[in-house]
C-alpha cells in the first residue's frame, strides 16, 4: 500500500499559474528550513504570535519539523490543521496553513502563512491564499474564512482586503517577551470572496475531503445532505 492511501492528504495538489501547494511531506522540511533561514521578515518586528524565527538555526529546524508533525498527528474528522508546502518552480518558498474547529457545524476555516523574503512583493502571497480559499469554499464547503495580522503588518492586511476580508475586531497579542501589539482579526464570507481571474487545478481532492469534510464528500457524491 502506498503512502497516499495511508494518509490521503499526501495525494492532494493545488495548482495555480505560478505555484503548487501540497500538504507538507517530510522531504519538504530541508527546503523549508532553508527558506525560513534565508529570512521571512524584518528582524526588528515579529509578525507571528510565536517568535519561531528568532531561534538559532538548529533549534528553528527542529521546532519547525516538530510543529508540523504535531499538526499532522492532530487531524480528526471535525477539527484539523493542514500545512501546505508552497512550491515555486519546484522549490519550497513558504507555508500556507488551513485550520478548522468543529468544521461540520461552524463551516469556518482559518489561515496563516509565511513566505521567504526573496519571494515577497510579487503577488505570490495573494496567489497562495487565493488557492487555499478556492479549495476551502468550492471543495470543502466552507462558508466563512478568518485570519489575523498585527496592525502594523500592512502587506498581510492588504492581501486580506484585496480578497474581500473585512475587519472583525481587534485584540492584543504578545509576539515577543517584550513586545505586545494590536492584532486585527479579519473575516470573509464565501459570497464576498474576490475570486482570481485564473482557475485552480486540484488533484486528489476526493480522498482529501473525505478526511477533512465527510459531509462535503457525501454531498458531492450523492447530491444530498447526510442523515444525522
Amino acid at each position: 500500500m502506498d503512502l497516499d492511501r495511508i494518509w490521503p492528504l499526501f495525494g492532494l495538489r493545488l495548482i495555480t499559474p505560478r505555484l503548487e501547494l501540497r500538504p507538507l511531506r517530510d522531504e519538504d522540511l530541508p527546503g523549508l528550513v532553508d527558506a525560513a533561514l534565508s529570512g521571512v521578515h524584518d528582524p526588528a518586528r515579529m509578525p507571528f504570535g510565536t517568535p519561531w524565527t528568532d531561534a538559532e538555526p538548529a533549534t528553528l529546524a527542529r521546532s519547525l519539523a516538530q510543529y508540523h508533525w504535531k499538526l499532522r498527528a492532530g487531524v480528526t474528522r471535525d477539527s484539523w490543521g493542514v500545512s501546505f508546502t508552497v512550491l515555486h518552480e519546484g522549490s519550497p518558498i513558504g507555508v500556507q496553513e488551513l485550520h478548522a474547529r468543529r468544521f461540520a457545524a461552524r463551516k469556518t476555516v482559518e489561515s496563516g502563512s509565511w513566505l521567504a523574503l526573496a519571494h515577497q512583493g510579487l503577488g505570490l502571497g495573494t496567489e497562495m491564499r487565493s488557492a487555499l480559499l478556492l479549495f476551502a469554499f468550492d471543495h470543502l464547503g466552507a462558508a466563512w474564512a478568518e485570519s489575523s495580522a498585527a496592525a502594523w503588518n500592512e502587506s498581510s492586511l492588504r492581501v486580506s482586503a484585496k480578497l474581500g476580508y473585512e475587519v472583525n475586531g481587534v485584540t492584543r497579542a504578545q509576539t515577543r517577551a517584550d513586545e505586545v501589539v494590536d492584532e486585527l482579526r479579519v473575516r470573509l464570507k464565501r459570497e464576498d470572496f474576490a475570486r482570481p481571474s485564473w482557475s485552480l487545478t486540484v488533484d486528489g481532492v476526493e480522498a482529501a475531503i473525505g478526511l477533512l469534510a465527510p459531509r462535503a464528500a457525501h454531498v458531492a457524491a450523492t447530491g444530498e445532505e447526510p442523515h444525522e
